[in-house]
């Protein structure tokens, strides 16, 4: 390779560099000042298709980068803070949300990159207040990314003479599919569409490829950004998994349609450079984003279809679909506090439910359970922390004493409820342990584990479905249950050490059956809890329901 190669290359790839840091800086500045609301707006003004479109663009411009927000909204997902149909809307806005970037790239205030990022660099250094600081990475970064652009174009500039790469630009001009991949398959390596967009608009403004070859690369560009969410989604739920395939589809599918219609577009695009007298990098800007706002029009209203094809390419039970939170109406709160507690009860009851399945799948084991539990630990987590609000918001109104006392008992019972969940995930990794560390356990010592597991289970299940504090009948089955508990635990450490004294159990064993029982007996400890709880609420009812009986009786 010759030094005037190595000088293009060098100067290339240098300022791509800078370039691609830059818009780091300025990504991590903007998030720095937005802090905690990019997750919030995510995760609450996606209530419709529409509001998950506008939440994607605002923090895509936020964060400057749409693979950022589609990993985050991945994330949302896997947690199970998000639906899949949600997601959607969200990976749209991103789409459009990345534009900006190459409108910010079309002005031409490269002259003035160096003195914007030297005065970053000055409130980095030499100011200690954070929101200075984090304005500092902003300028630091936006001139690092125009002075990224300036070394690029330069050191594409003397392609142009190069009959080679003049060659390699007409045929993508006459082949749009080249284009197409050529524009992906950049995008895919460098893990940024910005900047293949970044890069195209030097190209195009230095001659050195047509609109018409242009266009397809941009399309390209598009299709090869989803590369990010694809690996993101890799570790993820099933319902993050179809949310990364959504986002291929939605780009595949409109880079499709505007592979037919190009010549409509290219149209369209040498209008609006003529009529508003655009600079070429601005006649990218506007092709980029007018491809990604129409793409978004056209697929807005099927995004029922989107989701209903992705569930066929991608088969299987999603839990976060399955265990959805119900909406808990805030409404509801102000109009009439009472009913919210009954809502809140019933969520409550629903996240009991999804605590039994976590309880009841730990029984078997392999990898899919295991990441089975995970994912159902990973929504009642979330169901706990929305009912804590709900509930913490309706304590604030005033409530009559029983209501209070309802809501005391309800707090009670959220808490225990998300503890047995995360027990059942320690019981679950006792068992691994076992597994995969070869721990030997006599035989009628596995049967007593597995006698009071059935009977926790049994507890816990019937203890979640007889949840009422508005029922007035003292649950004795429950009562019972609880006293048979105490003493099947008694009577299994008894055995135990009857055991060690004879030598059944190997020491390891011995570790790992006390620490088994140990985590059963906080799940029964917390099913009984939520019994007495109930019970006890009861009781003080109907004591305050005799003395109201009495004093009528006193008074008549």
């Amino acid at each position: 390779m010759n030094s005037f190669a190595m000088e293009i290359l060098f100067t290339f790839i240098g300022g791509l560099g800078i370039f691609l840091y830059g818009i780091k800086q300025m990504g991590d500045g903007l998030q720095a000042s937005a802090g905690d609301r990019l997750r919030s707006i995510l995760n609450r003004f996606t209530s419709n298709p529409v509001m998950g479109v506008l939440a994607g663009m605002i923090v895509t411009i936020l964060i400057q980068s749409s693979s950022g927000t589609t990993v985050i909204t991945i994330g949302l997902v896997t947690a199970g803070f998000m639906t899949m149909r949600q997601a959607i809307g969200v990976v749209m806005g991103a789409n459009i949300g990345t534009t900006v970037t190459a409108f910010i790239i079309g002005i031409d205030i490269g002259a003035y990159a160096l003195p914007i990022l030297a005065i970053g660099a000055f409130l980095i250094f030499f100011i200690h207040k954070r929101k200075v600081k984090n304005i500092g990475m902003i300028l630091f970064g936006f001139g690092a990314l125009f002075y990224g652009l300036e070394l690029m174009s330069s050191a594409v500039k003397p392609l142009a003479n190069l009959d080679g790469f003049n060659k390699i630009m007409l045929d993508m001009s006459s082949n749009p599919v080249l284009g197409l991949l050529a524009g992906t398959i950049v995008t895919v390596v460098i893990q940024s569409s910005s900047a293949t967009i970044g890069i195209l608009q030097g190209f195009y403004a230095n001659d050195l490829i047509s609109l018409h070859g242009a266009l397809p690369v941009l399309l390209g560009d598009n299709i090869g950004t989803t590369i990010t969410a694809v690996l993101a989604s890799l570790a993820g739920s099933i319902a993050a998994k179809r949310v990364a395939m959504v986002h291929v589809l939605f780009n595949v599918i409109g880079a499709t349609i505007f592979i037919i219609i190009l010549p409509l577009y290219q149209g369209a695009m040498v209008w609006i450079q003529k009529a508003l007298s655009l600079k070429p990098e601005m006649v990218i800007a506007f092709a980029h984003g007018s491809f990604n706002v129409t793409n978004t029009l056209i697929q807005l209203p099927f995004i029922f279809a989107l989701a209903w094809i992705v569930t066929k390419i991608i088969p299987g039970d999603d839990i976060h679909e399955k265990f959805q939170p119900r909406i808990l109406d805030k409404n509801l709160i102000n109009r009439a506090p009472s009913f919210a507690l009954q809502e809140a009860q019933d969520e409550i009851q629903h996240l009991g439910h999804m605590s039994y399945s976590v309880l009841e799948n730990v029984k078997y084991y392999d990898d899919k359970v295991k990441k089975d539990i995970e994912q159902k630990q990973a929504v009642v987590e979330n169901m706990y922390d929305n009912i804590r609000q709900y509930l913490t918001k309706i304590s604030e109104k005033k409530l009559s004493a029983k209501d209070a006392e309802r809501m005391s008992v309800l707090f009670d019972v959220n808490r225990a409820v998300l503890k047995v969940a995360s027990l059942s995930q320690q019981y679950f990794k006792i068992i691994e342990q076992q597994r995969t560390d070869k721990i030997y356990i006599s035989e009628e010592a596995q049967n007593s584990i597995n006698q009071l597991y059935d009977h926790v289970t049994v507890s816990f299940n019937k203890t979640i479905n007889n949840f009422n504090v508005y029922d007035h009948i003292t649950k004795e089955e429950i009562v019972k249950r609880s006293k048979d508990s105490y003493g099947l635990e008694h009577e299994l450490r008894k055995q135990h050490i009857q055991r060690l004294s004879s030598g059944d159990c190997s020491p390891e064993g011995a570790i790992l059956y006390l620490d088994m029982i140990s985590v059963l007996e906080r799940i029964g400890y917390h099913a009984r809890n939520i019994s007495e709880g109930m019970i006890n609420y009861n009781h003080l009812e109907q004591a305050d329901y005799n003395q109201s009986n009495q004093w009528e009786l006193e008074t008549t």
